[in-house]
């Protein structure tokens, strides 16, 4: 059974890799075989992500980019084909938030939210999704959250751009299915990321909340994306196409 989760010989492409939720999944990724290209705007992290899959022997790319550069997507993209020859499987992680009420947030705030969650892996999609169907195979795991289903207060961007998430993974898989393309989610809850931590430390008693809200009773922590991404990434998963698949401690289950 192992066989089917093996990523030897693979290419993922990892945005947000340099930290966080990003960074654990590109480690998995290496874990399960696959060479890793990591983007982030910040080179330092990167090279530190890159120096832990490389002892295990597994090579990487490290190409800075912003999510909401099409430029710089495109040279991600046209860099990894000539250095791996192939695109295997692109992890859309890349993303903010802004805590705001609804009636104090600004447009600006509201357009780089949107910019980075949805036009950015619409975009990452897209240009990489070319060289897919090129190939006619190639996995696009995407991102979400918990907010993509159930509101969040002080979050309406966040909300807006994870819902959108979700129906772009669902049209990109009815799509690109001919080619052998599977277009599928991950929504997590909190994740003890450095964002969560900063609006832990901003918000007293929020931390708290958030536990009791989730049936497991705390916050998860980004290697628990780990397995679902490989899952997803593998042969272990070739007839799912369209799916989010949410890992969060049971928040989206839980009723009164």
């Amino acid at each position: 059974m192992t066989s089917l989760f093996n990523l030897d010989g693979k290419t993922a492409i990892v945005t947000g890799a340099g930290r966080g939720i990003g960074k654990s999944i590109a480690i998995g990724l290496a874990e399960a075989g696959a060479n890793v290209v990591l983007c982030s705007r910040t080179q330092s992290e990167l090279e530190e992500v890159s120096g832990e899959i490389q002892k295990m022997g597994r090579k990487t790319l490290i190409i800075p980019c912003d999510v909401t550069k099409p430029d710089q997507i495109q040279d991600v993209v046209y860099q990894t084909k000539n250095h791996f020859d192939s695109i295997d499987i692109l992890i859309n992680n890349a993303g903010l938030t802004i805590k705001r009420p609804a009636e104090e947030y600004t447009l600006e705030d509201w357009n780089q939210i949107i910019a980075v969650n949805l036009t950015g892996v619409f975009l990452f999609a897209q240009y990489t999704g070319r060289e897919m169907i090129k190939q006619r195979s190639g996995r696009i795991i995407n991102i979400s959250s918990v907010a993509s289903t159930t509101a969040l207060r002080s979050s309406i961007a966040y909300c807006a751009s994870k819902g959108g998430v979700n129906m772009l993974t669902k049209t990109l898989s009815l799509e690109w299915a001919p080619y052998g393309i599977h277009v599928n989610g991950i929504a997590p809850s909190y994740i003890e990321t450095q964002l969560v931590k900063n609006i832990k430390e901003a918000r007293k008693g929020f931390a708290e909340q958030v536990e009791a809200r989730t049936p497991l009773g705390r916050m998860g922590h980004p290697n628990e994306l780990v397995g679902a991404s490989i899952f997803l990434a593998s042969d272990a998963a070739t007839y799912i196409t369209g799916e989010t698949i949410f890992v969060d401690g049971g928040w989206v289950a839980a009723g009164m």
